[in-house]
């Protein structure tokens, strides 16, 4: 009969069969990868996808401006920015119509898809705004009254007398009503307000079938108002009041028409000549592509930057915005210009470029990070099958101290023997096989601990409790070969 060493008494011979390794080793846990990867990747599609909804779309091709009667300024204006978009492969639709309120009320209206417009300052009802923004002043729509008869230093004056105040829809006779009105001078009196415009306003007053009247705009150009200057018994008002019409009408500026301006050899006007003007606005939806806003803008300063008689080079366009409110993109431009992407690439590419760096956030804050953080999550999860078991371990090995039944002993092997069939049949990766065995290794341990409660195992330093959790052999066993056989306990025969 064979006895342990130390021991007075026999062993048990109750011995079970050694298990038979059914492990199973692979190059990669696909489970386990998908498992870890697969809530990180989620997460940075749904980044992802909130980027898209939040990005830009792609700028059209195509826009729409209502600019005025055809051969007008702003008509040739338009056709202008038609040309000067096109370089960019933007096509730019020009419809005429009848001036600054026709165009406002186009863009009011959400089926007349219209972009953008010509609107005169001082138009517009505080209802019209909604929906609709400014890219910016373009030019100056200086005001140009003549009129029949002795010098006049008031409009009050014309009471009573035939006036031209331009055609219905046009900004020139919502200006001139405005004015009129600010003289006491209203529709329905006994003054007869004419609906003519123009060369035809012109022709009219020098025919003398009108007593004044006020012409802007395209009808007040150098050559038409030199015209009437020359023409007998035709005065130009001088707006001696300048600066009570631009403190009372906000949209208004005081300009001056310099003496010889229209005739240097004739010296007309003899006298410098003050009047006063309204801005003509850019006007878009406020739905515009913030990289159209900028071309629009470029074009702007290409047609109007000119110098005149009534303005400097670069005065326009500018973000002098009256009725309507000036929009985020053009106060951007008009501070620090384009941006670096539109001013060093070809639009269509800068473009793509814009909305791509939007893209790219969720990657670089999401996916990299997180791809970082797989290999340790893979690790952890791998490892967690091995580590579960070890408090188990350590709560069969502190019952074995104890005082225990052969029946509770044999309960106690049995939970062993059932965590180690579980053991032996887990799935692992091949990088992780050492701790696999070293695993099996501390069973074994445990087993022996089970089998014999008082001996010291092989390898336990001699005064070393015995009470010891296996986690200190757990952590002791990594300094050994994780393929050696796990502890026994040495016998000798008698």
């Amino acid at each position: 009969m064979k006895f342990s060493r130390g021991r007075t008494g026999p062993t048990n011979p109750t011995r079970r069969k050694a298990p038979r390794l059914v492990a199973r080793f692979v190059a990669i846990s696909w489970r386990d990868l998908a498992v870890t990867f697969g809530p990180i990747l989620l997460i940075s599609a749904a980044a992802i996808w909130l980027a898209v909804r939040l990005i830009q779309p792609a700028p059209p091709n195509t826009l729409t401006i209502s600019a005025g009667p055809e051969g007008s300024s702003f008509w040739n204006a338009a056709q202008k920015y038609k040309a000067i978009l096109a370089r960019n492969r933007i096509t730019l639709n020009v419809l005429s119509s009848e001036g600054a309120v026709d165009n406002l009320k186009r863009l009011s209206d959400p089926d007349s898809k219209v972009d953008v417009g010509f609107v005169q300052d001082g138009i517009a009802p505080p209802s019209a705004i909604d929906g609709l923004m400014s890219l910016g002043s373009v030019a100056y729509v200086p005001v140009a009254i003549f009129y029949h008869g002795p010098f006049a230093q008031r409009l009050s004056e014309f009471k009573g007398l035939r006036i031209a105040v331009g055609a219905e829809g046009s900004g020139t006779r919502e200006l001139a009503l405005a004015l009129l009105k600010a003289n006491g001078i209203a529709p329905g009196g006994t003054t007869k307000l004419l609906a003519l415009s123009g060369d035809d306003a012109a022709q009219a007053l020098i025919d003398g079938k009108v007593d004044a009247a006020f012409l802007t705009g395209d009808s007040a150009q150098p050559p038409t108002m030199a015209k009437l200057t020359r023409t007998p018994n035709v005065r130009f008002f001088d707006f001696t009041q300048t600066d009570a019409y631009t403190r009372r009408f906000p949209y208004l500026t005081a300009i001056t028409f310099p003496m010889g301006s229209f005739d240097l050899g004739r010296n007309l006007p003899a006298l410098d000549i003050h009047t006063v003007a309204p801005t003509t606005e850019l006007i878009a939806r406020d739905s515009l592509h913030p990289a159209l806003s900028d071309l629009l803008i470029e074009a702007a300063r290409e047609v109007h930057g000119k110098a005149n008689i009534l303005q400097r080079a670069g005065d326009f366009p500018a973000p002098r915005a009256y009725d309507f409110p000036i929009s985020d993109d053009a106060a951007r431009y008009y501070k620090s210009g384009k941006s670096f992407l539109y001013r060093s690439l070809p639009f269509w590419l800068a473009s793509l470029a814009d909305r791509l760096i939007v893209l790219l956030v969720p990657i670089i804050v999401v996916l990299i990070p997180g791809l970082r953080l797989v290999p340790s999550l893979y690790a952890w999860r791998v490892k967690s099958r091995i580590y579960r078991w070890y408090g188990t371990l350590i709560a069969i090995e502190r019952e074995s101290m104890g005082e225990t039944s052969p029946k509770d002993k044999g309960a106690l092997m049995a939970r062993l023997d059932a965590i180690e069939d579980a053991v032996n049949g887990l799935k692992m990766p091949l990088a992780y096989a050492d701790q696999f065995y070293v695993l099996r290794e501390h069973i074994g341990f445990v087993r022996s601990r089970l089998e014999h409660p008082h001996e010291t195992p092989a390898g336990e330093p001699a005064g070393e409790s015995a009470e010891e959790p296996a986690a200190a052999a757990h952590d002791a066993s990594r300094d050994d070969d994780p393929a050696a056989p796990p502890p026994s306990t040495p016998t000798q025969a008698t």
